[in-house]
């Protein structure tokens, strides 16, 4: 059979042997044939009508991995790849030779036979012989595999991002050399009140806060640009144009292109309003116990009070701790610089997801980032409410102590029952907390008693906020407190009994000195104030215990009326 090839000027005949001229011209295209064949890279195959491989180059057979380079002849891609692949494969072919029409650049997926994936850019043209018919194909691939598996992880690393950028509660940004919004989170859009984030795109901080916020941010965002170095965790005070004030805290980093030149500014703030908020609180509580203090004329007032909500204080300082903690341990400097990685490498990002092995780390990286950042406002909102209540619960006896503050030593006559009944609601909460039953044994036959009912108050609710801590140690299923009054000879007897952790013998004789403290978190300070505060109203307060696990009882004793030196 003879054939004319005809392929980039190059002509290639085969036929019945002419003159000497005509056999070199034949033997020097054959040669450059094989060298093409050996040693192009691209897969270049010649097929039969019936899409059998007659010819091919070397680096087909090596995709194949044949051990046999004549292996692949008389074969078809249904011998090579999975039915989908070849079947399409051999349509096109067919539609080449009944058409003579060539296929230019289609990217094909391929499955070969052995389960592996591949993707080449193809280019299949008619075979014809010397008289112009259509004996078969012939085409060229490239492979491109790699290509698209870095647009592949290019395309989930995008994704992440904008997932990121979609849901995350910080607000992440990024901004030129002028500070112009050039992206931005959803959060970031939500809290300024922009309709979307789009919308703040070429914008500043000029356009969205007042200067005062504004022009810190601004020169912030300029000195980066000058030296490059970070601000990590800066508390930020932002006044908004709307006239609303919030807190964040901020972490912010130069972006710079390929080249490693600054190009802007990328970061993220996290919105610390309500840790902010609780701290005024806690401040304006303390401000309001100074302000009882002084009105009613005797600092041990202040000094009660502050040791009755001690417990919460401490427990709003905690949380406070927490997640100002948990805030500076933020993964979002991790975030910033895998973007860093990502702009550094904007040039050649498929090479970097694909080749370098902190690339290849990253999509995984940044779906663990956004998972871990998840976890952390769900613990800030968790430990934000615990706050909130805290607070609440100060306010409450904050509220409740001002109604008994007095100029010390003045005396009212009250109901020794609505005197306890007080100290049990100041310590709501607390019994709440531990699940603490309370059982009231009142003598409802005992008169009124003329005392200094604020100092009287003190004392009560120290002991039963003891009781219920006793309680809580013990680990007993069933904790009580037991609130009994009783009278005779003269007094009234006001007992609160636990079943808690009870008190050792030795301990007895020390539990009312100024250092001794039943629990090791506490400075020993409650016991011995109330042991004062009741000789000062001339009464008297006593423990008995039968020792570890058997509960104890605190009686404080008042006289059913005042001595002439009390």
């Amino acid at each position: 059979m003879a054939f004319t090839l005809v392929t980039n000027g190059l002509t290639i005949k085969n036929g019945l042997a002419g003159g000497g001229q005509d056999q070199r011209e034949m033997a020097e295209a054959s040669a450059l044939l094989d060298a093409l064949l050996a040693n192009c890279l691209d897969y270049i195959y010649f097929k039969d009508r019936q899409s059998r491989f007659v010819r091919y180059s070397r680096s087909l057979g090596e995709h194949f991995d044949l051990a046999d380079p004549e292996g692949l002849k008389g074969k078809t891609d249904f011998d090579c790849y999975v039915e989908e692949r070849a079947r399409a494969a051999y349509e096109d072919e067919q539609r080449i030779i009944r058409t003579g029409e060539p296929l230019i650049g289609k990217l094909e997926k391929g499955t070969r036979a052995d389960g592996r994936t591949t993707w080449v850019l193809t280019t299949k043209m008619p075979w014809r012989d010397a008289g112009g018919n259509i004996i078969g194909t012939f085409g060229i691939s490239k492979d491109v595999t790699a290509l698209k598996e870095a647009e592949a992880e290019l395309a989930q690393t995008s994704s992440l991002l904008e997932m990121m950028l979609e849901h995350s509660p910080d607000c992440i940004y990024f901004k030129d050399r002028q500070s112009r919004f050039l992206r931005c989170s959803r959060a970031l859009a939500q809290h300024v009140h922009a309709s979307d984030p789009g919308s703040l795109e070429g914008k500043t901080d000029f356009d969205i806060f007042l200067e005062e916020h504004a022009r810190a941010a601004f020169e912030d965002e300029q000195k980066i640009i000058q030296t490059g170095r970070p601000i990590i965790s800066k508390p930020e005070k932002e006044t908004h144009s709307d006239g609303r004030t919030t807190w964040a805290l901020t972490t912010k980093l130069p972006w710079r292109d390929k080249d490693g030149n600054i190009v802007g500014t990328f970061g993220s703030s996290k919105d610390i309003t309500a840790i902010k908020d609780a701290e005024t609180k806690i401040e304006e509580m303390h401000r309001q116990l100074l302000e009882t203090s002084r009105l009613a004329g005797m600092a041990e007032v202040a000094t009660a009070v502050l040791h009755n909500v001690g417990n919460v204080l401490n427990s709003v300082n905690v949380s406070a701790a927490l997640m100002t903690e948990q805030l500076r341990k933020s993964k979002v400097t991790q975030l910033a610089k895998a973007t860093t990685l990502i702009c550094e490498h904007a040039g050649d990002l498929g090479s970097f997801l694909t080749a370098d092995p902190k690339g290849r780390k990253l999509p995984v990286f940044l779906s663990e980032v956004t998972k871990v950042l998840g976890a952390e406002r769900d613990a800030l909102l968790e430990e934000m409410a615990q706050l909130n209540g805290n607070i609440n619960h100060i306010k409450d006896v904050v509220a409740m102590q001002e109604s008994y503050a007095r100029v010390s030593g003045v005396t009212d006559r009250v109901r020794v029952a609505d005197l306890v009944e007080d100290g049990l609601r100041m310590n709501a909460s607390v019994l709440a907390e531990h699940d603490v039953q309370v059982d009231r044994q009142y003598d409802s036959s005992l008169p009124t008693i003329i005392v200094d009912k604020h100092k009287a108050l003190q004392i009560l609710v120290n002991l039963i906020r003891n009781a219920c801590h006793a309680c809580e140690e013990s680990g007993q299923k069933e904790k009580r407190v037991t609130v009994r009054i009783a009278g005779g000879n003269g007094v009234v007897r006001i007992e609160v009994v636990d079943n808690g952790i009870g008190i050792p013998q030795e301990n007895l004789t020390r539990i009312f000195n100024h250092d001794f403290a039943r629990r090791k978190d506490r400075q020993g300070f409650g016991l011995h104030s109330g042991a004062l505060a009741a000789k000062e109203i001339g009464g008297l307060l006593i423990a008995h215990s039968g020792g570890p696990g058997a509960g104890a009882t605190f009686t404080l004793q008042l006289p059913l009326q005042p001595s002439s030196n009390s």
